[in-house]
């Protein structure tokens, strides 16, 4: 297990949260206003990126977007509530293409959405396209 420090951004108040990588199981709140950060997805970049998928003890289901992405914001309510489902079985993280080209680069994304499942550091399916919340579960199981 990891045992660098993360930032999670809070969604509910933006409030960035520092804890131990290996507490990410622990279901950690939000220092400022007590909300869930599970259950949510993670907004991560270049910087986090490798801590946070390696202190995961759940598969972690990635989705590479971009805020001009009509798709991408299309399938933002879908990804959302498949976090909210799948909270304690699986994290689901959003990478910014944009903002993380290294991350982009690095896992080959040429089109967007682009959702991209990792079990134990290893990539084992990838979907592009934007999809329903029933398909983002289903890649993520």
């Amino acid at each position: 297990m990891s045992t660098g420090k993360i930032v999670l951004r809070c969604p509910h108040c933006g409030a960035g949260n520092r804890l131990p990588a290996h507490r990410l199981a622990d279901q950690p709140e939000c220092g400022r206003c007590r909300g869930a950060l599970s259950g949510h997805p993670l907004e991560v970049g270049d910087n986090d990126f490798d801590a946070i998928v390696s202190a995961s003890p759940w598969p972690v289901l990635v989705d590479f977007w971009a805020p001009w992405c009509g798709p991408c914001r299309a399938m933002a309510p879908a990804f959302e509530q498949a976090a909210k489902t799948l909270a304690g079985r699986a994290l689901l993280l959003k990478v910014d293409s944009d903002r993380n080209p290294g991350l982009s680069a690095r896992y080959d994304i040429r089109s967007i959405p682009t959702l991209v499942r990792i079990d134990r550091g290893r990539e084992l399916r990838r979907l592009t396209g934007a999809v329903p919340t029933a398909t983002i579960l289903s890649l993520a199981a």
